[in-house]
């Protein structure tokens, strides 16, 4: 009797099991879309063939521009056989929806190459243009908008270079516009803005009396390559101070610093915090994109490691193998233990509540 009692235990077992997988399963397109439209770009944008680095410039006068629907190639639109460079540009004012959020431009597919700049900055690329010419036609984009870049009460403004080698050029197709994540990492303090930046590799830079006053200041998150490094493949040390609000002295806190390219090694007060990714010891870096550019720094911080009533230094040792580098993704601050549970759930792949479910 107890033997059948158990076998009926497993089918159920099973058939709980098949279940919830089977939920999950369904569900998992809807885990996945954690994107939210806060502004429909797509239409008409102002439109120039020809290049000036004045296009970039938030005051620039492009009154005089054509404009022209994008997204559709520019040869469906009265530039038919154009290859080479053009720039659009785009005006536009912070959503008041999202205002609590990161931003990010969404440009859907653009042949060959771009060079995106809001306000001026660069936020970022894909491609290389001549005359180290490589295509990233079928790359699709989405650039962090660094907080620091944006006017949050006035009119902000788009440039986008492009260079098209061949055939179809310019902002051909996909989805156009700001969008942000309801799923953002929430913090307890912010530590996003105005940090330090010094290219090269120093240990004493990790030193919290390390002076640093002469370095350069850049926004963070964002691209180092935004300041003049577009093309810098090497170390930087980013470093900046805090003190501790009361009310968090008895958390169990997280430092969150988004994402880098590519490795880093993080020290609080001088002292290692973490690290992700091997350091490179050689001239080969392959995989270094694919491993560390998209993976969430979080590192736990040990209690003793704060100073409650005193100032506190974090800096943070990149190593960046191609391309972009730096401290580009958001958001960066600490948070408290629950937060950062909260967001791992919320996050969760149907493999994941599946094991959860289960263990």
């Amino acid at each position: 009797m107890k033997k059948n009692a158990s076998n009926v235990k497993r089918t159920l077992g099973r058939t709980a099991m098949l279940a919830v997988l089977a939920v999950l399963l369904v569900s998992s397109s809807t885990l996945a879309q954690t994107w939210r439209e806060a502004l429909d770009l797509s239409g008409p944008w102002k439109f120039e063939i020809g290049d000036n680095a004045q296009y970039a410039q938030r005051d620039y006068d492009d009154s005089r521009w054509e404009q022209i629907k994008a997204p559709e190639a520019w040869e469906n639109q009265g530039y038919p056989g154009y290859d080479g460079y053009a720039w659009y540009r785009k005006k536009f004012r912070t959503p008041p929806q999202a205002k609590d959020y990161l931003l990010y431009l969404h440009l859907g597919y653009i042949d060959d190459v771009d060079e995106t700049y809001v306000n001026g900055k660069l936020i970022g690329y894909q491609g290389q243009m001549p005359p180290h010419y490589a295509t990233a036609y079928n790359y699709e984009r989405k650039y962090l908008i660094p907080p620091a870049f944006l006017d949050a009460s006035g009119e902000n403004v788009i440039a986008i270079r492009v260079y098209d080698d061949e055939l179809a050029g310019g902002l051909v197709h996909g989805g156009l516009g700001i969008y942000y994540s309801p799923d953002q990492m929430e913090v307890a303090l912010s530590l996003a803005g105005l940090w330090k930046l010094k290219m090269g590799d120093d240990g004493d830079y990790a030193q919290p009396g390390w002076d640093d006053a002469a370095w350069q200041t850049v926004a963070v998150p964002s691209y180092w390559d935004s300041y003049g490094y577009k093309d810098y493949d090497g170390v930087g040390w980013y470093r900046t101070h805090f003190h501790l609000p009361r009310g968090l002295e008895n958390e169990k806190l997280i430092l969150f610093l988004g994402k880098i390219d590519d490795v880093d090694q993080v020290y609080l007060n001088g002292k290692l915090l973490g690290k992700t990714g091997p350091w490179p010891e050689r001239a080969n870096y392959a995989g270094y994109y694919e491993d560390y550019y998209l993976r969430e720094r979080a590192y736990f911080i040990p209690q003793n490691m704060l100073l409650p009533d005193q100032e506190n230094v974090i800096a943070v040792r990149v190593f960046d193998a191609m391309l972009h580098g730096g401290i580009w993704d958001g958001p960066v601050g600490l948070a408290t233990r629950r937060q950062y549970m909260n967001w791992q759930d919320r996050r969760a792949t149907p493999q994941d509540l599946l094991w959860r479910f289960f263990k």
